[in-house]
C-alpha cells in the first residue's frame, strides 16, 4: 500500500480519539450532570424572593444555567477567532490543542469539589473548560484538512462524530452504575454526581494522549513578518476574517445557516437533561439511560446520514435534518408528557445530531481557503459542541418571563427555520471553487 496513504490513515485513526475524549464532556458534563445539578445549588443558594444574585444581578435559578452556557460563548466569540489565527501562523499545533484540552479536563476535574450551595464556583468552572473545550475543538477540526482528502472528508468526519458518541456513551455507563448503586457502594447522589463531572475530566485527559502522540504538526502556510507576534497578529486576523467572508459568498451564506440551526442544536442538547428532570421530573438514573441511549443511536444516525450523502449530497442530507428537528420541537413543545415518551424524544433528538453535527463539519471543510483551517474554524466553533449562545440566551430569556419550560423550547424553532432558508441558498460547489481560487 502507499506509504503516504497508511501515513494518512494512521493520523486518521489518531485524529478520531480526540472525538472519543473530549465527548465525556459533553455528553456527563455539558448533556446530562451539570445543568441539572447546577440548578439544584442554585435552588438551595436562593434567597427568600426566590432568585440569586451573582455579582448583583437577580436571576431565576432555573435561568442560571443557560445564562453561563451563554457566557462562556460571549467569551468564546472574542477568544476563539484569535486562537484560530494563531494556530494557523504558528508550527506548534498539535501542543496548543493539548494546553486547551488539559485546561479544560482540568476545570471539569475541579467540579468533584461543588456542593452545598455553591453555584457560582460551578457557573465559573463550567465557564473556563467550556472555553477551553471550544477553543481545543477549533485546532482539532482544522486537523481535518490535514489528515483527509476533500473526497474523504465527509467520511472521516462521521467516523470522527460516531466513535465520539461511542466514547462519550461508554463514560455514561459507567457513571449510570455509579449513580444507579450509589447507596449500595455507601455515597450520596449528589456525590455520585460528583464523581461523574470528575471522571468525564480525567477521561479527556487520558485519552486526549492518543491524537497528542499521533497527530503531525505542519509547516504554517502563513509566516510572521520581521517585528511581529503571534498576539498581535491573531487580534488583527480576527477583523480581517471577518471582512474578507464578503470574497466567500457561499462560505459566508453556509457559516449563516449552520451559526443559526446548529445553536438551536446544541441548545436542545445543553438543556435536556434540564428539561427531563426539573419539567417531567424524570429521576437522574432514568434520565441518565435516556441520555445514553442518545449516544449510541447517535452513532448510527452519523452512519445512516453519510450513506444517505452519498446518494442525496450531504447539502440535502442535512436540509432533510432540518425538517426532522423542527417536528422534533413541536413533538416535544405538545406532547412530550412522560418517561416514555421523552425516550422517544431522545431516540429522534440522537438519530438526527449525528448525521446534522457530521456533515456539517465536512463540508464547511470544503469551503475554507487554504492556510487559513484553524482561523475559520474558529468562527465555525461558535456554534458548535457546548458553544451555542443565542439559543441558549433565548431560552433563558423565555423561561424568565414566561415560567414554562414548553414555550422556552418551541422558542427555538426559527433557528432551524431560518437555517433552513438560508441553507437553501448555498453552492457547495461554488464555494468550494471560490475556496480553491484563494
Amino acid at each position: 500500500m502507499d506509504p503516504a496513504l497508511l501515513a494518512r490513515r494512521r493520523e486518521q485513526r489518531g485524529w478520531y480519539f480526540y472525538d472519543f475524549a473530549n465527548s465525556a464532556f459533553a455528553s456527563t458534563v455539558l448533556t446530562l450532570f451539570l445543568g441539572p445539578y447546577l440548578t439544584a445549588l442554585a435552588k438551595a443558594a436562593a434567597g427568600a424572593d426566590g432568585l440569586v444574585h451573582p455579582f448583583g444581578l437577580s436571576i431565576e435559578p432555573r435561568s442560571f444555567w443557560s445564562y453561563c452556557i451563554s457566557a462562556s460563548v460571549i467569551g468564546q466569540v472574542i477568544l476563539l477567532p484569535i486562537v484560530g489565527a494563531i494556530a494557523d501562523y504558528g508550527h506548534r499545533k498539535k501542543q496548543l490543542l493539548g494546553l486547551f484540552a488539559y485546561l479544560g479536563a482540568g476545570a471539569t476535574m475541579a467540579m468533584y469539589f461543588l456542593e452545598g450551595t455553591r453555584y457560582l464556583a460551578g457557573g465559573l468552572l463550567f465557564i473556563l473548560a467550556n472555553i477551553s473545550f471550544g477553543s481545543a475543538n477549533i485546532i482539532y477540526n482544522s486537523f481535518l484538512n490535514d489528515v483527509a482528502l476533500p473526497e474523504e472528508r465527509d467520511d472521516v468526519s462521521s467516523r470522527g462524530w460516531g466513535l465520539g458518541y461511542l466514547g462519550g456513551g461508554l463514560v455514561l455507563v459507567l457513571n449510570l452504575l455509579l449513580f444507579q448503586n450509589a447507596k449500595a457502594v455507601g455515597i450520596s447522589e449528589g456525590m455520585a454526581v460528583r464523581i461523574s463531572l470528575a471522571s468525564a475530566g480525567l477521561w479527556w485527559a487520558t485519552w486526549a494522549l492518543v491524537p497528542l502522540s499521533i497527530l503531525r504538526n505542519r509547516a504554517p502556510q502563513r509566516t510572521l513578518a520581521a517585528g511581529q507576534n503571534l498576539l498581535a497578529v491573531g487580534l488583527g486576523q480576527l477583523l480581517r476574517t471577518v471582512r474578507d467572508l464578503r470574497h466567500y459568498p457561499e462560505t459566508l451564506k453556509f457559516l449563516l445557516a449552520y451559526l443559526l440551526y446548529n445553536d438551536a442544536v446544541q441548545s436542545i442538547i445543553a438543556l435536556a437533561g434540564q428539561f427531563g428532570s426539573d419539567e417531567l421530573g424524570i429521576q437522574m438514573g432514568t434520565l441518565t439511560l435516556a441520555i445514553l441511549m442518545v449516544q449510541f443511536v447517535a452513532f448510527g444516525g452519523a452512519m445512516a446520514f453519510n450513506e444517505l450523502a452519498k446518494r442525496i449530497t450531504a447539502r440535502a442530507a442535512i436540509l432533510l435534518a432540518l425538517v426532522i428537528w423542527t417536528g422534533v420541537l413541536i413533538y416535544a413543545y405538545g406532547f412530550v408528557r412522560s418517561t416514555v415518551e421523552f425516550f422517544v424524544l431522545s431516540a429522534l433528538v440522537g438519530f438526527v445530531m449525528g448525521g446534522t453535527q457530521a456533515l456539517s463539519r465536512s463540508t464547511y471543510s470544503l469551503m475554507i481557503p487554504k492556510g487559513r483551517e484553524a482561523e475559520y474554524f474558529a468562527l465555525y466553533e461558535v456554534s458548535d459542541r457546548g458553544t451555542s449562545w443565542i439559543g441558549p440566551l433565548v431560552f433563558g430569556l423565555a423561561m424568565q418571563f414566561t415560567k414554562s419550560y414548553r414555550v422556552s423550547i418551541l422558542s427555538l424553532i426559527v433557528f432551524f427555520i431560518a437555517g433552513f432558508a438560508i441553507l437553501w441558498g448555498v453552492n457547495v460547489k461554488r464555494a468550494y471553487a471560490e475556496a480553491q481560487d484563494c
